[in-house]
């Protein structure tokens, strides 16, 4: 019996190597290998000539003490990241998924097909679609509904609002990744529970407070905090709608790291902004946790079903 279970362990060894050795690997190399580069380059002097002359603590310092654009770029972020994800990328994304399961299955799938189209678009043409739309001449969408219909002059919110357009155009690509994930999780959800509190009387409003938002209470976890580690690094709209302008007023932390390293040649101080950024994720990510108790959804179940 004994040679059995250790025959039993051995399978269950290798079997765990054949099927997760790969994904293991390539964390190990496209996600922890990075990070252990990034923190050797950080404490290095290192700039457009590839040279390592000393390790040194001086883009620590410059950060705490010479950089005065650190401060406005982490604020920017912190908007950034909770007004995208507040009020696009979970509550807009819930809103689309009850509204889409709430109508005929086919219009309700037609509507999230369209809506997945920008996702799956290039990122250059999403950018070019909105920069269309928000050029401040009288050709942009935007401008020639102003002017045509309303009678307004043109408006340049590019100019004027630059942080409300990276917000909305992030926010609308964002919203569908959820909107894809709350739809499954409201087709999840047993059909008679919907039949019972009809047959007790409960409207649609009710029907959706107590039983349907119950049942996205992990779906919802989930969402915020991958959506938060998502934004915080997210910059790839925000330069190519923006440029991070006008001035630095949508240069996001990520942002600011990009610029420094890969712009101005400064790669060690790119690596050192880009480490507080990994350690802002990880507080962010074990905060949100432990405020979700997300620990409760990974636990064994109570009672085995045979």
């Amino acid at each position: 019996m004994t040679d059995f279970v250790k025959a039993q362990a051995r399978r269950q060894r290798g079997n765990m190597v054949l099927f997760l050795g790969p994904a293991m690997v390539l964390v190990a190399l496209f996600f922890l290998g990075p990070i252990v580069v990034d923190l050797v380059l950080a404490f290095t002097d290192m700039d457009r000539t590839l040279a390592v002359s000393t390790l040194t603590f001086d883009n620590f310092a410059r950060m705490a003490s010479r950089d005065s654009r650190l401060i406005a770029s982490l604020s920017l972020t912190a908007v950034f990241v909770l007004c995208t994800l507040g009020i696009f990328n979970v509550t807009f994304a819930l809103v689309l998924a009850v509204v889409t399961t709430s109508v005929p299955p086919r219009l309700g799938t037609f509507f999230r097909a369209v809506w997945l189209l920008p996702r799956m678009s290039p990122s250059v043409v999403y950018a070019l679609l909105w920069l269309w739309v928000l050029d401040p001449n009288e050709r942009g969408l935007l401008n020639q509904i102003l002017v045509h219909l309303f009678g307004m002059t043109p408006v340049d919110l590019r100019t004027s609002s630059p942080v409300a357009v990276i917000v909305i155009a992030n926010g609308f690509i964002g919203a569908s990744l959820g909107m894809i994930i709350f739809t499954s999780a409201i087709r999840s959800i047993p059909e008679h529970l919907f039949h019972a509190a009809r047959v007790d009387g409960a409207g649609p409003l009710a029907i959706l407070r107590h039983v349907t938002l119950p049942a996205l209470r992990w779906p919802i976890s989930y969402m915020t905090i991958q959506q938060t580690l998502a934004l915080l690094v997210s910059f790839e709209y925000i330069l190519l709608i923006t440029n991070g302008g006008p001035f630095f007023d949508t240069t996001v932390f990520a942002l600011y790291s990009y610029r420094r390293a890969f712009e101005s040649g400064q790669y060690a101080y790119g690596a050192a902004l880009s480490l507080v950024l990994v350690a802002i994720g990880v507080i962010a990510a074990l905060g949100l946790w432990r405020l979700m108790d997300m620990s409760r959804l990974l636990q064994s179940p109570r009672i085995e079903v045979q």
